[in-house]
Formats: structure tokens, sequence, C-alpha cells
């Protein structure tokens, strides 16, 4: 035993070591010197230093040994600088990391939507590839093994489709994707075939086929960019609407056993911020009439939240935080998608009945 740890025994001098000599992590379970008359016959140790300080766990799949250690040492910390680490915000997440990647993220999708439009496709394309990958990882606890290969390239297939030839060819592509992906399993995995073409067809129509209606909406060359922008920065405000509100007014939960930190009043917060903001953009970017563009801003709002909380139940099912740690603040791209996934289709629909092509 270590001469750090006061169960030891006495210090080099002779001298019990003092309380105030025990190192932090094991001061938790200081017993006085008087302690060692109530040690047994048999010796036993532990009836002399009974613990004081919290029960030990060990670290399990949940709890890392660093958060073991924390829990362990926390109740003893006396006042002073916090510890250096991750600053998380009231919501949970890492605020400032969230903030630069999201940043990120929107630049990436501008400069590829103004200096080179093609380069859109392929962000597109790179996007559905990595989300086609994290949903198969993801679903691989259930025992289904959906194929990587055929969804990889079925999602490619969907958005070049969709680009060159327009929305009834992308639902040909999920026919097609779906159907390669059948005999794929059939020829390499057929006892399991059952759960691997439902987990395939959940993925290839949640990524690709609904990422696709991306492409759509930035085909008209007269407003295509701006049909895109409006839609993305409509599902940015009902994010910042809702957090910003969830955080200082959530009061009342939405959906507690789905997405404990979402509240009615961050989805109130949501549809304001979206409704306002995309009446003003729609009608200097589109031409669009204020009640409608505010309409357009609620409609998304509500899909995007929906959108979040599909997903989120789907991580409770799997039992699962995240979808991967590709992105700092956010976990995975997926878990950055969930909102954009449902609104982009719905925005398509929209402005095609409320702003035509053309």
């Amino acid at each position: 035993m270590s001469y750090l740890d006061p169960r030891g025994g006495s210090a080099p001098g002779g001298d019990r070591p003092s309380p105030s000599d025990v190192p932090g992590p094991f001061a938790a379970y200081w017993a006085p010197a008087d302690a060692e008359s109530a040690t047994g016959a048999g010796g036993d140790e532990r009836s002399a230093y009974p613990p004081v300080g919290p029960e030990w766990n060990a670290p399990t799949a949940a709890t890392s040994t660093s958060e073991a250690e924390f829990a362990l040492t926390a109740g003893q910390r006396g006042p002073g600088k916090r510890r250096a680490g991750k600053t998380a915000g009231r919501a949970g997440r890492n605020l400032p990391a969230a903030i630069a990647v999201g940043t990120s993220l929107g630049l990436m999708v501008l400069a590829s939507l103004v200096i080179w439009r093609p380069a859109f496709l392929g962000v597109i394309v790179a996007a559905a590839s990595v989300g086609i990958w994290e949903m198969a990882r993801a679903l691989r606890v259930t025992g289904a093994h959906p194929p990587l290969v055929p969804l990889l390239a079925g999602g490619a297939l969907m958005a070049g489709l969709g680009w060159f030839a327009g929305e009834d060819a992308v639902v040909l592509g999920l026919v097609v994707t779906v159907l390669a992906s059948i005999l794929w399993r059939l020829a390499d995995r057929p006892r399991h075939f059952r759960d691997d073409f439902r987990a395939s067809l959940l993925i290839a129509v949640y990524v690709p086929f609904l990422l696709t209606f991306g492409i759509l909406l930035a085909q008209p060359a007269k407003d295509g960019v701006w049909r895109v922008l409006c839609t993305l920065i409509a599902v940015i405000l009902s994010d910042t609407g809702g957090y910003a509100f969830g955080v200082f007014l959530g009061k009342h939960p939405m959906s507690p056993k789905i997405s404990p930190k979402k509240s009615w009043e961050g989805f109130g917060g949501s549809v304001i911020a979206a409704a306002v903001g995309s009446a003003i953009l729609l009608y200097f970017m589109l031409d669009v009439a204020f009640y409608w563009g505010a309409l357009f801003g609620a409609v998304i709002a509500v899909v995007a939240v929906t959108g979040d909380l599909a997903e989120s139940m789907l991580k409770r099912d799997l039992g699962i935080k995240d979808m991967s740690q590709l992105l700092p603040g956010h976990g995975g791209l997926m878990d950055r998608l969930d909102s954009i996934l449902f609104a982009v289709p719905t925005a398509y629909l929209l402005l095609t009945l409320i702003a035509p092509p053309g």
C-alpha cells in the first residue's frame, strides 16, 4: 500500500499523519486515530476505517473513469477556480464548439452555392455518405447489418439523378437503391434478411432520399440559391429561438421520455423566431407576401422540431447519446442534420406552391 494512502499506517517519522496531510482523493475516507481501537481480533482493517465518503462504483459503459473520480472528489473540492475543461452551456452542450462547427458547415454550404454551384452536389453526396455510415453503425446494436456499399452508391445515385433529371428520377433512384440492398444482402447474409432489409429501407429513405430534396431546391437557375438559404436560415432560426426560449423560459417539458431538455416554451420560441425571420427573408429574397413567409417559417419550425424528436426517439431506442463524435459540440453529422432532413422536402413542397420556379 502506498505511503500516500492514509490507511497505510504511520508516516516515516513514526507519527500518524494528520488529516491535513491526507491527499484530496483519500480525504473522504479518512478516519480519526482512535478508529484503530475498533479493529477486531481478526485484524479486519475495514472495520477500523469505515468509509465515510461516497460509495465507489466501478466505471460502466455509461460512466467513464474520469467521471467516477470526479464523483469521488467533487464533494471535497473547496472554493476556488474551476477545473479546466470543456465549457458546457445550460442546454448541456459545448456551446462555443457547437457554434464554431455550425458556422463552418454553413460557410461550406454557402461557398458551394455561390462560388461554383456543382460543388453543392458534392456537399450533398458527402453529407449523405457520412449520414449513411453513421446510421448503419448505430443500427448494428439491433443485430442488423445494412450493406454499406449499395447504400452509399444509391445515395450518390439519388443525388446525381436529382441534379440532372428532377424529382421523378429521385424516386427511381430510391427504388434502385433498395433493390440493390436486397440483392446484396440475399447473396451475403440471407438468414438475417428481414432485419437487414428494414434497416436498409430506413437508411435509404431517411438519409439520402430526404437530403436530395436540397438539390431540388437549388435547381432553379434564377433563385435556387435563395431557396436553399431561406430554408437553412429558417431551420437555424428555429433552433436558435428554441434554445434561447428553452434556456431562459423553459418550464414545461414537451416530451420528457424522448427529449427531456425540450420544453413547450422552447417550441414556441422556435415557431416565433422562424416565422418572423422567414417572413422578412422570403419577402425580400423571393418576393413572397409576409403572411406566406410567416406560414412557411412556422411550418418549417414544426417539422424541424419533429425531425429532432424523431432522431431523439431513435437514439433512445438504440440506447445511444450521439450518432458519432465527428463534430465537437454536436456529436455526429446526423445529430446536426436531424432537423434539416424533415425541413428540406417540406420547404420544397411549400415553395413550389407559394413561389413557383420560373
